[in-house]
């Protein structure tokens, strides 16, 4: 597949990175820059195009119990107002 080619995602990706790039453009990006960004702003959320094969659902870094920074400290914060310290 070539580069650029956008046949490898679904259809509902192709509309998520239209409205996505209509959005840009309407606070005036240019077009190349606006789809640039539609494309790259899809492929964050859902990993890319299509996949295909068993357990391929959830996947990311959510999804493996791993805490963000703040929630770590904000769960340190609870757990020590509980204790009394």
């Amino acid at each position: 597949m070539p580069r650029g080619d956008k046949d490898a995602y679904t259809g509902k990706q192709k509309r998520q990175a239209e409205h996505i790039e209509q959005s840009y453009e309407d606070r005036g990006l240019g077009k190349d820059e606006a789809e640039r960004r539609a494309w790259a702003t899809v492929n964050r959320q859902d990993g890319g195009g299509k996949k295909s094969g068993s357990g391929r659902g959830g996947g990311g870094p959510e999804s493996h119990g791993q805490r963000s920074a703040a929630a770590k400290k904000g769960w340190e914060t609870r757990r020590r107002k509980q204790a009394g310290t």
